[in-house]
């Protein structure tokens, strides 16, 4: 069991850092240049058919007709009315999306999208277990409402996909309902028997250890006990898109992407129409989609029927191609801190000079929310074009400069010292 709220000494609410912690969430809302936003959390990615459509019908009755996935596989609404807090709110719990209005914001839980479903890593249904247990562990621990809403637990089924994402708290499976629990950024872990109280615990000795002036695990890493056990370098690989696994076993599903995040209200529909005719991958499975840290979807026990469907919806279905790990912020018009759409930019570069290799980003402002983890391009948006900057190289080019820089970093074609 996590430790009672008496077990350690008194925490303050949550960390100052000299700024306080603006993260959004359901009933926090942001106020953006397109109107309100409000972030999600949804534990794992995890959304059932139900909440697909509650979901789909409040971004078309009180936002902007889209939704959007994040880098932690959560889900933003945007252009939310003034006024519709309230009735946000009441939707959301009507369909279990907001069980607790206190720690709403600090549910922050990724999971190995394909567990179970691809015969690849280990405990499927375990993973699925962690998820729903920590979820009710936190939410029941009044101390955990002190978190960041930027802190982030993974569950990782064991092959090294979410634990790349380098969060908070990272348990990773090893057979037999133990886990390898990981701090940070550490290059050690720990075996722990019961995973769930063990992350729980090095949650609250963080913010004993932090007092306030840190938001994640990595701040204070040289403050944290070292495990004894060597951990591999984590291979990060993001879901394959189309049908994976074996549906004929009772396995497998079907994975997509979507360009920047985005999808539609009637794209959201047609994935909760999937997962209403989808298998349940194994018996005591909650029948639900799950939402990736890199901006896809995987409908477990769906068909491979449904791929040129959703290929017809618009969903992204086959990997590779010079839209894999192509992601940008906002940017103009939504966010007033963008110097530039950079969205509309990082669309006609893939379309003008199409390039493969590292991902690439690109941020509208020097905040560069939503970068991915790992190497990547980064390519900010300038007064007079961009900056283009990987592995410590740099190259600031004019808008038409852009696209052709861009291919090449990606491929790795060019180096300098850094500016």
């Amino acid at each position: 069991m996590p430790p009672t709220p008496d077990a350690h000494r008194a925490l303050p609410v949550g960390p100052d850092r000299g700024r306080a912690d603006a993260c959004p969430g359901a009933l926090r809302l942001h106020r953006a240049e397109d109107g309100h936003l409000a972030r999600l959390r949804l534990p794992g990615g995890y959304l059932t058919h139900h909440q697909l459509l509650a979901t789909a019908d409040a971004a078309d009755d009180l936002g902007d007709g889209e939704v959007e996935i994040t880098s932690r596989g959560n889900l933003q609404l945007r252009g939310l009315a003034d006024g519709c807090a309230a009735e946000l709110a009441e939707r959301l719990r009507a369909v279990g999306l907001l069980p607790s209005d206190t720690h709403e914001r600090v549910r922050n839980l990724v999971a190995s999208p394909l567990a179970g479903l691809d015969g690849r890593g280990l405990g499927g249904s375990e993973i699925s277990s962690w998820v729903r247990e920590l979820d009710e562990a936190l939410c029941a621990a009044p101390w955990a409402a002190g978190l960041s809403g930027k802190f982030l637990f993974a569950l990782d089924d064991g092959r090294g996909d979410v634990a790349a994402l380098n969060a908070d708290v990272t348990l990773i499976a090893v057979g037999g309902g133990r886990a390898l629990l990981r701090l940070g950024r550490a290059r050690r872990g720990r075996t722990v028997d019961a995973p769930v109280p063990a992350a729980l615990a090095a949650a609250r000795d963080f913010l004993d250890l932090a007092a306030g002036r840190a938001w994640h695990l990595r701040e204070v890493q040289d403050e944290l006990p070292e495990g004894d056990v060597p951990l591999p370098p984590f291979a990060g690989e993001r879901p394959a898109l189309g049908a994976v696994g074996d549906t004929a076993v009772g396995a497998g599903g079907v994975s997509v992407g979507l360009r920047f995040g985005r999808a539609d209200s009637a794209q959201w529909r047609l994935l909760a129409q999937a997962l209403d005719q989808a298998a349940s991958p194994h018996a005591d499975a909650v029948r639900a989609v799950r939402l990736t840290p890199w901006r896809g979807v995987v409908v477990p026990g769906a068909d491979a029927a449904w791929v040129p469907r959703l290929a017809a919806a618009g969903f992204r279905v086959e990997s590779g191609g010079p839209w894999e790990g192509v992601t940008a912020c906002t940017g103009l018009p939504g966010c007033g801190k963008a110097l530039a759409d950079v969205r509309a930019q990082a669309a006609r570069a893939v379309a003008d000079v199409p390039a493969t290799g590292l991902p690439v980003h690109w941020s509208g402002c020097g905040r560069r929310c939503g970068h991915p983890a790992g190497r990547w391009v980064d390519v900010l948006a300038t007064a007079a074009g961009h900056r283009v900057t990987v592995d410590g190289s740099v190259r600031d080019t004019t808008e038409n400069e852009t696209a052709e820089a861009v291919a090449e970093a990606r491929n790795a074609e060019w180096r300098r010292p850094k500016k």
